[in-house]
């Protein structure tokens, strides 16, 4: 193995991505810092987080079981529920950066505000303070619902709507719908879970829906739905698990055009499910009224497709978010349309020392598959694994995007779709396979420590 000077790493974001990426550099001897805006780790998951980027509400409880959501090698307390709220998970996190003694490798309240690849190929961060470190690799970790993706085009008459039009990313409690007419767009899992909320509290709860979805409850047969095993092995070939486990939910559940929802226009497994147990719950004993999509915003009333029309207070947009790197200049790396073409949804084949870490959208928790991807980067890092040729890669990539392209739905929520269980089996097998790459190649380092250097220097 090589004993060359490991290059200086910089994290960008202390949420649950950045913050396992950075334990696992830590762990293996690297020279590494974690930037966070706010003053606590967790991101999503921070309630009233600081930075203004957190969408989480009140309410809020992991719709992934907590077994399935927990990294490798800290599990969550016994003592938690099957699906905690979003305080537990929080603690959780911060309860991880203790355990692995990493909190002071995090700079709190420390914002990233450009960062800049120089032609010797290091990283050039300027901090909101306005001070510049320099970097040899770089690992993004900023999230991605946290910019808010309004409709597009926006609805007509919403310019002159004289009623609150807000974001789901802006909701936080059920009080501030009380005693309203409130008209939800969306059917994802925040429409579904704020329509429960204002169900309560609201005068009147619409869930507007432009296309069906499939309805998924925490628990099936007593059991977790995502603990029930067997139908998600990768080597089972997905067509078959996809047609076995839509069968298994439409049993189960009921088709939810019997609850007078949309019917979904695509298989089970080809578009993000809705998971939910208390969503038909509320619709069947009429504290939710389904509608199709909105036509207008007239006045005060809203106007949908089907021709009727309801007097709304507030209309709360749950259409998702955009993929956006505040610190990158935008010709240098954006996300036009929530599309941003990487290997396996970490490496840029044509920048080495480039990685993003939790940019992907699973079936199932990010955590893991975050985790995975550090102990990938860390792989390559130190030497222990080489990556294939360029060409190999976009070539991979080219045939990941056709076959995500059929397999979902055309959106720009399912880009950065994955299957939890088949990514990280094949992640392995390519760990596998570029860790004899790595040893054929006398296991050279593939990013040079000139920061490193640098920095002594100075």
């Amino acid at each position: 193995m090589t004993s060359q000077q490991l290059p200086r790493t910089a994290v960008i974001g202390a949420g649950s991505s950045g913050i396992t990426a950075l334990k696992t550099l830590a762990v293996r001897g690297f020279d590494v810092t974690c930037f966070e805006a706010s003053d606590r780790v967790g991101g999503n998951w921070v309630f009233e987080n600081i930075n203004g980027m957190s969408a989480c509400y009140r309410d809020l409880h992991i719709n992934t079981s907590r077994l399935r959501m927990a990294y490798s090698d800290f599990p969550m307390p016994e003592d938690y529920p099957d699906y905690p709220n979003h305080a537990q998970i929080a603690a959780y996190f911060d309860d991880y950066v203790d355990h692995f003694g990493v909190r002071d490798r995090i700079r709190f309240e420390t914002r990233v505000e450009h960062a800049e690849r120089l032609s010797d190929g290091t990283w050039e961060l300027t901090l909101g303070d306005g001070t510049k470190e320099r970097f040899d690799a770089l690992l993004v970790a900023n999230g991605h619902h946290w910019d808010p993706r309004w409709p597009e085009p926006a609805f007509p008459g919403s310019d002159s709507f004289k009623g609150e039009q807000m974001h789901a990313h802006s909701y936080m409690r059920p009080d501030s719908l009380d005693g309203k007419d409130v008209v939800v767009v969306g059917i994802g899992n925040s429409a579904t879970d704020i329509s429960v909320e204002a169900s309560y509290v609201s005068d009147n709860v619409y869930l507007s829906a432009r296309r069906g979805a499939y309805i998924v409850p925490k628990y099936i047969f007593g059991k977790p739905t995502d603990q029930l095993g067997g139908w998600v092995n990768p080597r089972i070939p997905f067509k078959i698990r996809q047609k076995a486990v839509g069968a298994l939910i439409n049993t189960y559940v009921g088709k939810v055009t019997d609850f007078g929802l949309p019917e979904p226009d695509h298989e089970f497994g080809a578009a993000h499910p809705t998971i939910s147990s208390r969503i038909l719950d509320r619709i069947t004993h009429g504290a939710i009224k389904v509608k199709p999509n909105i036509r207008r915003l007239d006045g005060d009333e809203v106007e949908f497709e089907d021709g009727t029309r309801v007097h709304a207070d507030t209309v709360v947009y749950c259409t998702g978010y955009k993929i956006s790197f505040p610190f990158f200049d935008e010709d240098f790396i954006s996300a036009p349309d929530n599309k941003i073409d990487l290997y396996r949804r970490v490496f840029k084949p044509d920048i080495p020392n480039l990685f993003f870490i939790g940019l992907l959208q699973p079936l199932g928790a990010v955590m893991p598959l975050s985790e995975a991807q550090g102990v990938w980067v860390a792989d390559y890092l130190a030497g222990r694994y080489e990556l294939p040729s360029a060409a190999e890669m976009r070539k991979f990539m080219d045939k990941d995007k056709g076959a995500m392209e059929k397999r979902y739905v055309s959106s720009k929520r399912h880009t950065i779709q994955v299957d939890f269980d088949d990514y990280l089996y094949h992640l392995d097998r390519e760990i596998s396979a570029g860790e004899e790459r790595a040893r054929a190649a006398g296991f050279k380092l593939p990013v040079p420590a000139l920061a490193e250097r640098d920095a002594a220097a100075a």
